[in-house]
């Protein structure tokens, strides 16, 4: 498997390493291990009603429907304004090899802060929770006051038939300088990309992008992205988004 590590137009590309199958049989291990981690159950409204493993709130069912549950996604800047793009590991069980942004997981249920909602606290620890083990970002960069949560956008995707995703999706962004060490059971290639080279920068991808984030790209990202020092204006805590 190639590992990648592309940064900014202008900056060398940091080495590429292989890596044998053994290390590939370990990340599928670890991902079946993270099926049995407890996601918080949410009903229409994103009121808590209970918790259910990764793997129940993934299936899709025989009539199609999925588990709503809570979850979260960080589009992470750097100090000049471009933006992280990740393309997620073979391994991973739900859309794997697709192109997303920086970070995207879900609060769990057993880690009592992350169940925490004033100020959606809880969803802002488990997003530096994943940054840590995702991207290797050390936790002191990418504290929970540091994240920016502009809304929650619910949505459903049925994927392969078999693994989907079905969520109210709290969006948080993060303009932050920080050091990367990615979990390649996790994550294959990390890249920054400038506003100005977005359109190009997609049409080049040779891979799919994620459900969640093609949305957002869609309907709302390329206007939060030219107003990154301003996104309060853009702030909805009370409603959540449907497209």
């Amino acid at each position: 498997m190639l590992f990648s590590w592309l940064r900014t137009a202008g900056r060398l590309p940091l080495p590429t390493r292989s890596f044998s199958n053994v290390a590939t049989a370990s990340s599928a291990k670890l991902q079946e291990q993270a099926l049995e981690e407890k996601c918080i159950l949410v009903n229409d409204h994103d009121q808590a009603t209970g918790s259910a493993s990764k793997r129940d709130c993934h299936r899709v069912d025989p009539d199609g429907n999925i588990r709503l549950h809570r979850a979260f996604s960080v589009f992470l800047f750097n100090s000049a304004g471009d933006m992280l793009l990740q393309r997620r590991s073979v391994e991973k069980i739900t859309f794997p090899d697709c192109y997303t942004n920086a970070c995207c997981s879900h609060p769990l249920y057993d880690i009592e802060g992350e169940r925490e909602e004033l100020n959606a606290l809880g969803i802002r620890r488990a997003a530096q929770r994943r940054l840590n083990y995702e991207l290797g970002i050390p936790m002191a960069q990418a504290r929970p006051e540091n994240f920016h949560y502009i809304t929650r956008i619910h949505y459903a995707d049925r994927g392969d038939g078999t693994w989907g995703e079905h969520e109210i999706d709290y969006i948080l962004f993060l303009q932050k300088d920080v050091d990367l060490k990615p979990n390649d059971s996790e994550v294959s290639e990390v890249r920054y990309i400038p506003r100005s080279g977005l359109t190009d920068a997609i049409a080049r991808l040779d891979a799919p992008l994620t459900p969640w984030f093609r949305l957002i790209l869609q309907h709302r990202l390329q206007l939060w992205w030219d107003n990154l020092p301003n996104l309060k204006q853009y702030e909805n805590h009370q409603q959540i988004e449907r497209f």
